[in-house]
């Protein structure tokens, strides 16, 4: 599905360079690495903090301590993405409101959310899926008008561009109240273990968050408020200062293959391929996901693995049914999507890595086996 060995050559000599500089210098935590790449995140960003932390886990609980969310606090999000985004939620005893998706961006459904507030409603959390921008003109809109946080989970989008339509373009994270992002290697931008960072306009806010990584420390031993232990390494942080200059390109690399990919698909009755808006700027494909009609998934996903196809299935139970998250409040009703999509959706090999001749082998399996 990824391959992280083919890309490190093309950064190996920066890469290495800067982990025997790490070591020498033994400043592994916080170090000058840390420093300078929350400095070049900002500046690519345009955003006005960053502060990097241990994953992309951390990064949306630090975001909800930071907001002073309190327990008995609603906040909506997604049913159809990774549990991370809601298990942060019901760790600090707030209460996730889980709610429906759109069917063809995968994204938060924007007339779910205003469906789902109540008085108890603090924040909403949209998750860019798979790389694709949600509706954020529409859901900052709606958290103005009822006074809502809005914290972006920017893990498989990161570098993503945004046209709002007063003309504005932002980059993903950069528009809500906060963002989250995560590192993980297979991200596209990612690093050699784990990694995170929280993305805020707002100065105060910042100062908040960069003591609550720290122990809630600013100065050694003075702890002003409850915290956590997360910080990026320095080690991690070169990786990112090597790969953070390649990411534009290696967003459009991303592209270039799904656009390959899209050609292949494009008459095929069977199978759906992903949403976007115009040059698909807006998408920067950390997965590149089908839907494959016609309750035909299954078997094909059985018949790539005969045939030594990597694939994905993101993700086969929706956060409604995961036995954490069961509760009486959720009607299957109200999960028309997610529940059509989990039955559906098959995500293919997606790197800065893919040539023409394996999206061809890929593509013609495929294509060979729905039409058989």
């Amino acid at each position: 599905m990824v391959d992280l060995k083919g890309q490190y050559e093309g950064i190996k000599d920066q890469v290495n360079t800067s982990f025997q500089e790490v070591i020498e210098n033994a400043a592994f935590i916080n170090g000058p690495e840390v420093q300078q790449f929350q400095k070049d995140l900002e500046d690519y960003l345009q955003v006005k903090n960053v502060i990097p932390c241990g994953n992309g886990t951390d990064a949306l609980q630090i975001a909800m301590m930071g907001l002073g969310l309190k327990p008995g606090d609603e906040v909506i999000t997604a049913d159809f993405t990774f549990a991370a985004t809601v298990e942060v939620i019901a760790l600090l005893q707030l209460t996730p409101v889980l709610v429906d998706v759109e069917p063809d961006s995968f994204n938060i459904d924007p007339e779910a959310i205003k469906k789902a507030i109540t008085p108890k409603t603090k924040a909403i959390v949209p998750v860019h899926l798979f790389g694709q921008v949600a509706n954020m003109d529409v859901i900052m809109e709606i958290a103005e008008e009822h006074n809502l946080f809005v914290i972006e989970d920017n893990a498989q989008a990161i570098g993503g561009n945004y046209h709002s339509k007063n003309g504005k373009t932002e980059k993903t994270g950069a528009i809500g109240h906060i963002g989250a992002t995560s590192f993980f290697p297979s991200k596209n931008l990612g690093c050699y273990g784990d990694g995170g960072a929280i993305f805020t306009n707002d100065d105060k806010l910042a100062h908040t968050i960069r003591g609550i990584v720290n122990h809630g420390m600013y100065e050694r031993y003075h702890h002003d408020v409850v915290g956590v232990n997360s910080r990026l390494d320095s080690l991690q942080a070169a990786v990112l200062r090597a790969k953070l200059p390649k990411l534009d390109l290696y967003n459009e690399t991303r592209k270039k293959a799904a656009n390959l990919y899209n050609d292949a698909f494009k008459d095929e009755a069977h199978i759906e391929t992903p949403y976007r808006i115009g040059d698909c700027d807006t998408h920067v494909y950390h997965q590149y996901t089908l839907k494959i009609k016609n309750g035909k998934r299954d078997a094909l996903a059985k018949h790539l693995q005969e045939k030594g196809i990597p694939f994905g299935i993101y993700y086969p139970i929706p956060l409604h049914k995961q036995k954490a998250y069961a509760d009486s409040r959720y009607n299957e009703a109200d999960f028309p999507v997610t529940n059509q999509l989990v039955q559906e959706v098959l995500s293919l090999p997606m790197h800065t890595e893919l040539d023409d001749e394996q999206i061809e082998y890929i593509t013609g399996t495929i294509k060979e086996f729905l039409n058989a």
